[in-house]
């Protein structure tokens, strides 16, 4: 069985692509099915949870390389979607997810670490290093100035450290609650999302939404609540 699940920003998600593939759907009726699912969700006042679950994203098409949306789902979202797939063939299928789920839960669960970019550690890291130098001959001469040194060192990596995953999920929830306060029609949805994110990028000089700084993520989400769409022809 081929790889079902995987793990991003440490969560378990599949896909609406691999779906697709296993349960043997055209990857159309799949989307169809997955917005069908959100809508009853709002609806049912659970935008919220929607959210969380389904999120919004966009793959490079390996024929025409031309980008199309799809969705990452999460345990819970996989099985509200899978739900009405019911055929035999259908439930071995809905199995064998919720088994890989499982398991690549067990496992980010054993790999789990203290992050690396955790602000106290690095600065803690920092201050024992500075410690360790004052005791080095070659060193001593600079020994009166390791207190300024290491106060640039705290802005540097102020300034430097990344979003963890608890933030940037707080940012792609503010980002999906201005593109579906702003627009209803999916496929319109779809370039709010590219255009929101192309500003993010450009604004803070990122490679993605998520690699914005912490100390930004305040300015940042005063942005997406603001923002406004360029007019889409």
């Amino acid at each position: 069985m081929n790889q079902l699940v995987f793990i991003q920003n440490n969560q378990v998600f599949t896909d609406s692509l691999k779906i697709a593939e296993v349960f043997k759907k055209s990857h159309d009726n799949v989307m169809r099915d997955i917005r069908n699912q959100m809508e009853k969700l709002i609806e049912a006042g659970e935008r919220e949870w929607g959210t969380l679950n389904f999120e919004e994203t966009h793959y490079i098409h390996p024929q025409n390389k031309q980008m199309y949306p799809k969705y990452n789902l999460t345990e819970d979202a996989f099985a509200l979607v899978a739900m009405s797939y019911v055929t035999p063939e259908a439930m071995k299928m809905k199995i064998r997810f919720l088994e890989q789920f499982k398991q690549m839960k067990e496992k980010l669960n054993q790999n789990k670490v203290v992050p690396l970019n955790d602000r106290q550690a690095i600065i803690q890291s920092l201050k024992l290093t500075v410690e360790m130098a004052e005791e080095m001959e070659e060193v001593k001469s600079i020994t009166q100035t390791h207190g300024q040194k290491l106060s640039e060192l705290e802005y540097k990596v102020e300034r430097q450290i990344m979003l963890d995953s608890g933030q940037q999920r707080n940012l792609q929830k503010a980002i999906a609650r201005k593109v579906y306060e702003l627009e209803i029609d999916q496929e319109r949805r779809s370039e709010l999302f590219r255009q929101l994110h192309r500003e993010i990028k450009d604004r803070w000089g990122v490679s993605s939404y998520k690699d914005v700084r912490r100390k930004e993520l305040e300015q940042v989400l005063r942005y997406v609540d603001a923002w406004m769409p360029r007019k889409v022809s």
